[in-house]
């Protein structure tokens, strides 16, 4: 049995984990790096194994960092089953398109502008190999048994985090007599994991016993803010408000848009905030919140959505803008009003372009939602930057840009221990990734300190016996 780490090793993107055993070469998350530009990178190296060789994809959720790579697979001659969760793969139809069709038009806006450095400019994939991905698609139900071969099965959990996201349980057959399940090593992918007691998302379910974690480390040495949206914001939310400011939040299409436009929403229907438009400008964004509204009913969300947000999930004063004119409208549209658009990290997407029209403004407010890596231009403001560079220009950064913290979707050091001590009994055995180095050394830390496990931060390309 072997692990290899080929990716969200020493970083929190790119997460690709090669399981080898009983006659199986499985390929856990199957994401695209993003962040600094050496990263990016690599997603145009080779892969670091032989992807017509693998056996299957297992994809715990839709997010482009654990599942943007896998139309390139197929580049290289994958043809296996992908599986996921079945709101995953109604959310992965609409992230692997949209991330095709981002590279395509990032590709043709490069080249039309000549600022790239290969001519011309090529996306890494095309709509086509994404569409040619999609029919590999295997939607699985939550805790049902999956037979890999006569000596692996493995099931999902709910995680919590996004719709649809699951923790991955594999069972494989050994004659080790010192293992948690008899005749069985357990292996447990946690992805990514959520919160506990948020709105829309339900909690992570129980991690059940087992010999060996790989678990995320996103915010492995920080706890969230847990003051009240309303407290965090308000001030400046009024002061721009008052200026006839446009407020501008860069939000991820799948989970934080739909977070976001449910507490401000709430907020002024409750009198707390303004009612003021808010506009939200994602094709993406827009489809998932509709499957994120057929998912209202069933076990897939928390319960705590009220009876008025079931009708649409963002009933009313909530704008919806698909096309392209539609977007380029908003431009002209003077405050206040809020306007939500992807990336969430500013990587790319419609968010740029109306950054460029709302950054220079100093009546304007950037209102970041969640995690930002190095290297992105999220990080970037949050770090103060007075510019930005975007579409082979620099920006001034002129509006006020303020943070709402505790909205993350990842559960924070606390949670993340919290989840491992729901566990009937500690593991033996700890892998951990999908963070960075001081984050990922500090959970290291915590959990050895707690378990006495024998705990392990790989980094790129390691490779480990089970």
């Amino acid at each position: 049995m072997q692990l290899t780490f080929h990716g969200a090793a020493g970083t929190v993107t790119g997460s690709r984990h090669l399981l080898e055993a009983a006659g199986q070469r499985v390929l856990i998350d199957c994401g695209l790096f993003q962040g600094l530009k050496q990263l990016r990178r690599m997603n145009w190296d080779d892969p670091g194994f032989e992807p017509g060789f693998l056996d299957r994809v297992v994809l715990t959720h839709a997010h482009i960092d654990h599942t943007g790579y896998t139309p390139r697979l197929l580049q290289y001659g994958f043809k296996g089953p992908v599986h996921c969760t079945e709101p995953t793969a109604e959310l992965l139809e609409l992230m692997l398109m949209d991330s095709a069709h981002l590279q395509e038009e990032d590709a043709a806006w490069a080249n039309k502008k000549g600022f790239s450095k290969h001519d011309p400019a090529e996306p890494l994939y095309t709509s086509v190999d994404a569409l040619k991905a999609l029919k590999l698609v295997r939607p699985e139900p939550f805790q049902r048994w999956i037979t890999c071969s006569d000596g692996m099965r493995m099931r999902y959990h709910n995680s919590g985090h996004i719709l649809g996201a699951g923790f991955v349980e594999f069972r494989i057959k050994t004659d080790r007599p010192d293992t948690v399940n008899p005749g069985e090593l357990t292996v447990v992918f946690s992805g990514d994991v959520g919160r506990y007691n948020v709105p829309l998302h339900l909690d992570p379910e129980p991690l059940p016993a087992c010999d060996v974690l790989i678990i995320e480390s996103t915010y492995g040495n920080r706890t969230h803010d847990h003051e009240p949206v309303l407290e965090q914001i308000g001030e400046e939310f009024r002061r721009t408000v008052h200026k006839r400011g446009v407020i501008l939040i860069p939000a991820f299409a799948v989970g934080r848009t739909q977070l976001v436009g449910l507490i401000l929403r709430r907020l002024m229907t409750q009198g707390d905030l303004a009612e003021i438009p808010i506009h939200i400008d994602s094709p993406m964004a827009i489809d998932a919140t509709q499957i994120y509204s057929r998912h209202l009913y069933d076990d897939n969300l928390d319960e705590d959505v009220t009876a008025d947000d079931r009708s649409r999930l963002f009933p009313r004063n909530v704008k919806l803008h698909r096309t392209v004119h539609e977007s380029k409208q908003l431009n002209t549209l003077k405050g206040p009003r809020v306007i939500i658009a992807a990336s969430g990290m500013m990587t790319g997407g419609r968010i740029l372009h109306h950054l460029i029209r709302r950054l220079p403004d100093h009546h304007n407010l950037i209102l970041l939602s969640g995690y930002q890596a190095q290297g992105t231009r999220g990080r970037s403001l949050q770090d103060g930057a007075a510019h930005l560079r975007m579409h082979g220009q620099n920006v001034p950064v002129h509006a006020k840009v303020a943070t709402i913290e505790g909205l993350s979707s990842h559960a924070d050091m606390n949670e993340l221990m919290r989840w491992v001590g729901t566990a009937p009994r500690p593991p033996k055995r700890v892998f951990i990734v999908h963070g960075e180095q001081e984050q990922s050394s500090h959970l290291a830390g915590l959990i050895r300190q707690a378990t006495g496990a024998e705990v392990t931060v790989p980094g790129l390309k390691d490779s480990f016996a089970l």
